[in-house]
């Protein structure tokens, strides 16, 4: 018997197209990230899902409201998939952030899993709570198909945990682009295969672009 979970970042925000940190700021969708979660539930529309689930926060909620509608499926809030925090960087650019506090960002830039900013969370901590919240879900859900609605970070350092990758890279190594869809499939909570990854070809018919900015100083500035 294979659970499978479809693991999406939520859509585009008001925030997304400036690159600041917002991990515990309650920012909207877009119009632009409505549309990516609509054209996510119909594309989802013939799978059928048996249960939703999403962080609290108003943009996982939305997305997962917008993917699940064709299944007539109420989303129930899971308070362990939230954003990281960001403390005082949030709403700030990375530039901004770099410059008000570069000893945090230089302790950041090397190793974002064991180091938090000033009332912020580390991945560790992130990790600390997501994971045991994301497997709960799917012991308690086995056989089924599963949508989960979280965020970019988060469902970095899931993956990483998950499938095995140095979490310390979690940044620069794995990316996850607006309403992108994960699948991950479970024979148990602890033999997960990941089916696909960072896939957005429900609203993107072309081949992704070199990732540019996104808050990381390896991937500031024009591609090569």
């Amino acid at each position: 018997m294979t659970t499978r979970l479809f693991l999406v970042r939520h859509g585009a925000t008001e925030l997304s197209a400036e690159d600041r940190f917002a991990g515990a700021i309650d920012v909207k969708l877009s119009d632009e990230g409505r549309e990516q979660a609509r054209l996510l539930g119909k594309r989802l529309a013939s799978d059928p899902l048996d249960v939703a689930f999403a962080s609290p926060m108003t943009r996982t909620m939305d997305t997962a409201r917008l993917i699940a509608a064709p299944h007539q499926l109420e989303v129930t809030p899971i308070d362990g998939l939230r954003e990281i925090a960001h403390g005082r960087w949030e709403r700030k650019t990375r530039a901004e952030v770099e410059q008000e506090f570069p000893e945090e960002y230089a302790r950041y830039e090397t190793d974002p899993y064991s180091f938090a900013p000033t009332e912020g969370e580390s991945g560790l901590q992130v990790t600390a709570r997501a994971l045991p919240a994301l497997l709960k879900i799917v012991e308690e859900h086995p056989g089924q198909r599963i949508l989960v609605v979280s965020h970019k970070a988060t469902i970095r350092l899931l993956l990483s945990s998950l499938i095995g990758f140095d979490p310390r890279k979690y940044r620069d190594r794995l990316d996850q682009s607006p309403c992108a869809l994960n699948i991950l499939d479970f024979k148990d909570i602890t033999s997960p295969r990941l089916t696909l990854f960072n896939d957005t070809s429900h609203y993107c018919f072309e081949v992704p672009k070199v990732p540019q900015n996104r808050l990381s100083k390896t991937w500031s500035g024009k591609p090569a």
